[in-house]
């Protein structure tokens, strides 16, 4: 049994992946690809490698294709790696950040295709009510500096050292085993995908585990190719849908209806600034929507059976 594993979940990745595993492969790891009903080539690439697939035949959502990766190797210290991510360094730094005492797991290095480190992507803290507002309102777009986006990000931090971070990338993100079955995996709720890892951060958290950067570990990263496959539309009524869900599990209920009426009004803002650069009325469609699902988990709460019966439906 390898010592390391490493899951890569694709969906339409043809052009991704062969570059993905061929560096996987090279560091000795077990390697699993899950695929997720891809319409291109993407099985034809992990079949040239040999790697071992599991090919679904429906799109089952990233959370699901990911605990059916981790199902599938039995090595102690797995690998979540983005068939995006080219690995360039080996894995033992990140296997190292993962025994260290109360370690749930470490997430790496990643650079842009520029040769720059991913700042504001490769960690950032876990998301507050105030960072989801300011993100619904468009805040953070507009004055990106301020304090509260800044600390949330991770903006200015020393990536040269490893440190204890709150919400490490899922993209280049080793989890220790034993934590992962701990906690029951991800949370196959957040469908088709976000918030499945930031959830994932705060349950750990929350039984007291720690996770870390360790910039030792390395791996390029383009990011976002598989979203660029889901309709625009859909990206964004998923998008939200998932921080409503997240909102409602692990906020309590004035702070999560504060979230409900922050996306309210991000959604009309939205809408009307959108529908104005696009010229089209596409964009007020699709923020209704949001809107609706808004509305509903402020009214209901989170409750599946009552918002899944709106908007995505």
């Amino acid at each position: 049994m390898a010592e390391i594993g490493i899951v890569i979940v694709t969906y339409f990745s043809e052009a991704e992946i062969g570059a993905c595993l061929d560096a996987a492969l090279s560091t000795g790891a077990d390697v699993v690809v899950v695929d997720n009903a891809s319409g291109d080539g993407t099985i034809a690439e992990v079949a040239r490698r040999g790697v071992r697939l599991i090919a679904n035949p429906v799109n089952r959502g990233f959370a699901a294709a990911v605990n059916q990766g981790f199902a599938a190797v039995n090595s102690p210290y797995i690998l979540l790696l983005n068939p995006d991510a080219i690995l360039e360094s080996g894995l033992d730094a990140l296997r190292v950040a993962c025994e260290l005492p109360r370690s749930a797991g470490a997430g790496g290095l990643l650079l842009g295709a520029d040769g720059r480190p991913q700042s504001g992507f490769m960690f950032r803290a876990l998301p507050t009510p105030g960072v989801l507002i300011l993100e619904a309102i468009l805040l953070n777009r507009v004055w990106a500096a301020n304090p509260i986006n800044r600390r949330y990000r991770g903006l200015g931090a020393d990536c040269s050292r490893r440190m204890a971070v709150e919400q490490p990338a899922g993209a280049f993100l080793m989890i220790r085993r034993e934590v992962w079955s701990e906690l029951g995996g991800f949370d196959e709720g957040f469908f088709p995908l976000w918030f499945e890892d930031v959830d994932f951060c705060r349950r750990a958290a929350n039984r007291g585990y720690v996770l870390y950067f360790e910039p030792g570990a390395v791996a390029k990263h383009t990011g976002a190719h598989s979203i660029h496959k889901m309709d625009v539309e859909m990206r964004r009524v998923c998008w939200y849908r998932s921080l409503l869900r997240y909102t409602a599990k692990h906020f309590r209920p004035t702070a999560s209806r504060a979230v409900c009426l922050g996306v309210l009004t991000g959604s009309l803002l939205r809408a009307i600034l959108e529908s104005a650069f696009e010229r089209s009325l596409k964009p007020m469609a699709t923020y209704g929507k949001v809107a609706r699902l808004a509305g509903r988990c402020l009214l209901f709460g989170w409750r599946d059976e009552v918002v899944l019966s709106g908007p995505l439906k």
